[in-house]
């Protein structure tokens, strides 16, 4: 067969390849200074530590919660859960720990407030006078019968049971708020240190008691950890994985060097041009590298695969290397511009951090397609890379014996892949969408298991707030107001998710109660307004210093504030359900004006999986369009660029229904994957199709030639590369970030199914559609022209 005239593509990649020949070092010497330049950036990145970041700044939740923390103090805080061995805090030694814990509280960095058992400013009548004190002072010298009295008033306030003490009395709190003046990145790491510090020095003085932290504070602290965590970890591991595994599947140590450094300078210029944009690493971005590394790894071994090839085949080394380039200088442009597609999209999602993920990724990816048509072809004229010539056929023996089933089975292969989509769009339907945010982390990050310790044993971890406005100034004395957030207030506490709530409405029942010589019969709403004023006056002239209700009470007494803590077994889908019957309570029970929008952290998580999905859902449509025209551009085919959507959809769509029935329901990482994945997936359909096209247009191969040929040629380095980019994101399941462990399966779930279905539904589907027609007379095939031409051009 004469050989096929070369096309403008061929040439340029010639060309472009001949000029890397004949300057190898000028091309290496260059490369690495760029290199050095872009990655010296990395040393101006740093960890995000708040779940701030998770948000965008015009993300609803995040508003109304900077709304609440403008209306009333902020909510940044630290709980020491403090737990005896005895099981009951109501002792003289563990009193004293908690007056002094409190006291040494207000020494922490930043600290503005400290609440607990022992401060607790307790209220009673004397005579007709109102007595505002700490409830426990002097712990020491309390008798037996007074630390009955100090228990008993303890477990029947609703300000303190199943907040800082137990409904057993077996655990008890201090809450630390912090105000950080927000102008370093390391005020919550000195904060949190210190609180350690004395965490410890307390553990030091009562061995026998268990103290753990939990709050948001710590909770913004483990984001930085786990960030921190896995970048000294999975990069590390990666590196490891990547070199290892480029030396099994390419059978040369040059070889497997030479695309080893393609892909550390790739994964090297991601990181320090983030440095540049000012990106902060959060636990989601700082997989980054390790995402750069499996990506960047295709390239190379596409070109190293099929110049050993050439080598095995007897050809020179600079020949072999012209003719790789040649011929896979198309489908690598291709394939990285639909992965930085793919990943691009990530910007559509609601939450900031993928953002940054999708860039670094983006930035890396294209580094890796640069790097791999200079750095590579120059370091293998200048390396001796060597293959011993092949001895026969029998070594892809297989890939023939498998290619005959295909061919003979393709109209079974088609039916079976139909049926096996049906099955898989009726799992996915039954698919939730569901998070527990507490649970992002696993248990090798200290936040999870204080989180859940405090769950079990103090109380709530799901923050839900309601600033319940009166709808005038001074008008929470209004007992109309009053009757309707008591009633509010004790709905709330019937609801099945809710463990603890917090309500202004609590104090005016108990000063009311007060100041009718205590008579329980006056736990109740005061029946006039003045009244209600006059006795909340009262109390607060006598808190003392940094325990006023500022954190209650809007300055000018025109709202309140309702916390409500909600189990931690409450699930996302939950949590909407509640805020849903709260909204409607309040509009069905209470005055117009104390319509609300609820707030808190507990809210914010609780929407951030629903708003990233529907974020993402047009991102993936302009990635599925975009990336759809580059394909029909690129084969210079409509019908086989729209032909190509069925092999690369249809491996994600399955990938949960797989979930489905491995889990049942999916976090925020399912927002991501489609996008991320229809990126990635794509690279080996379009390899198989730029092969395939090549045989019919150069060849003038049948289509069953045809996919042999492309079988032959491109079979190996597609299973090379699944085995890598599967690797690769398995990896992400060792994160001790559950959005990482998820994105990562998830992702190798997809690739996995992805090079089934170009190993059987491709194929499938080529061979019946292009088997009655002739090469000739395929004017789709050509009717397009020729991208790589105009590129040239």
């Amino acid at each position: 067969m004469n050989t096929p005239p070369l096309t403008a593509g061929d040439r340029f990649a010639l060309a472009w390849v001949d000029r890397v020949c004949a300057r190898p070092w000028m091309v290496l010497l260059a490369a690495l200074a760029l290199v050095g330049a872009a990655s010296s950036g990395a040393i101006r990145l740093s960890f995000s530590d708040s779940f701030r970041d998770y948000f965008g700044p015009e993300n609803p939740e995040l508003l109304a919660f900077d709304e609440l923390q403008a209306t009333y103090a902020k909510s940044d805080s630290i709980l020491f859960v403090v737990q005896p061995s005895g099981g009951d805090v109501f002792t003289r030694e563990t009193l004293s720990l908690i007056e002094e814990l409190t006291e040494r509280a207000w020494q922490l960095p930043y600290a503005s407030r400290v609440d607990s058992l022992t401060n607790f400013q307790h209220s009673w009548a004397e005579g007709d006078d109102l007595t505002v004190a700490d409830l426990v002072r002097d712990a020491d010298a309390l008798s037996q019968e007074e630390l009955e009295a100090r228990r008993e008033i303890a477990l029947a306030e609703p300000l303190l049971r199943g907040l800082l003490v137990s409904p057993e009395g077996d655990t008890t709190g201090v809450n630390v708020v912090f105000q950080f003046p927000e102008v370093g990145g390391s005020e919550v790491a000195e904060a949190v240190t210190a609180a350690r510090a004395l965490a410890e020095e307390a553990r030091q003085q009562r061995p026998d008691t268990r103290i753990v932290l939990a709050g948001v504070t710590m909770l913004n602290h483990a984001f930085a950890e786990s960030g921190q965590r896995d970048g000294a970890t999975l990069v590390p591991l990666m590196f490891g994985l990547v070199f290892v595994l480029m030396l099994v599947i390419l059978r040369s140590l040059v070889a497997a060097l030479a695309g080893f450094t393609v892909v550390g300078m790739s994964a090297a210029t991601g990181l320090g041009l983030a440095g540049y944009l000012g990106i902060a690493l959060s636990p989601v971005a700082v997989t980054a590298p390790t995402l750069i590394m499996t990506l960047a790894v295709a390239d190379s071994v596409h070109i190293l695969v099929t110049l050993l090839a050439g080598l095995r085949e007897g050809s020179e080394k600079v020949a072999a290397l012209r003719e790789s380039v040649r011929v896979n200088f198309v489908p690598v442009a291709i394939t990285s511009l639909t992965t930085i597609v793919g990943f691009l999209s990530l910007n559509f999602s609601d939450a900031p951090p993928f953002h940054d993920l999708g860039n670094i990724t983006a930035i890396g990816i294209a580094a890796a397609f640069l790097l791999s048509l200079t750095v590579l072809p120059a370091m293998v004229v200048l390396l001796p890379i060597r293959a011993r010539a092949k001895a026969g056929s029998g070594e892809d023996g297989w890939i023939e014996r498998f290619v005959s089933w295909v061919v003979r089975r393709h109209r079974l292969l088609l039916v079976a892949s139909g049926l096996i989509l049906l099955v898989g769009v009726g799992l996915v339907t039954q698919l939730d969408l569901d998070d527990q945010w507490v649970r992002y982390f696993d248990d090798r990050v200290e936040f999870r298991g204080a989180a859940e310790f405090t769950d079990e044993h103090l109380t709530g971890l799901y923050l839900v707030e309601f600033s319940v406005p009166s709808g005038e100034a001074e008008g929470i004395h209004d007992p109309r107001y009053l009757r309707a957030l008591d009633g509010f207030t004790q709905w709330l506490r019937s609801q099945p998710e809710v463990r603890h709530v917090t309500s202004y409405v609590d104090i005016v029942k108990r000063l009311n109660q007060n100041l009718h010589a205590d008579d329980p019969a006056y736990s109740r709403i005061p029946e006039e307004r003045e009244l209600a004023a006059q006795y909340l006056l009262l109390y607060e002239l006598s808190l003392p210093f940094g325990l006023d209700l500022n954190d209650r009470i809007a300055v000018d007494k025109s709202a309140t504030r309702v916390t409500t803590l909600l189990d931690g077994d409450t699930t996302t889908l939950e949590t909407r359900a509640f805020l849903r019957r709260a909204e409607s309570w309040l509009a069905e029970n209470a005055p117009a004006e104390m319509a609300t929008r609820p707030s808190g952290l507990g809210v914010m998580f609780a929407y951030l999986s629903q708003r990233n999905i529907e974020s993402m859902l047009r991102g993936n449509v302009t990635a599925v369009l975009l990336i759809v025209v580059v394909l029909m551009l690129a084969l210079r085919s409509v019908t086989y660029g729209l032909l190509s959507l069925i092999p690369n959809t249809v491996p994600i769509l399955l990938t949960f229904a797989v979930w489905q029935l491995v889990a049942g329901k999916v976090g925020m990482a399912g927002a991501m994957v489609s996008a991320t994945s229809l990126g990635i997936v794509v690279d080996d359909t379009v390899h198989f199709l730029a092969k395939y096209l090549r045989a019919r247009r150069e060849r003038g191969l049948d289509a069953e030639a045809a996919v042999r040929y492309a079988f032959r040629t491109v079979g190996r380095a597609i299973l090379a590369t699944t085995v890598i980019l599967a690797a690769g994101f398995l990896v992400l399941t060792l994160s001790t970030f559950r959005i990482n462990f998820e994105l990562g399966l998830l992702t190798a779930i997809a690739i996995a199914l992805a090079v089934v279905a170009d190993f059987t539904l491709l194929p499938a589907l080529l061979l019946w559609w292009g088997r009655p027609r002739s090469p000739q007379a395929a004017p789709e095939e050509s009717a397009h022209g020729d991208l790589s031409r105009r590129l040239a051009t």
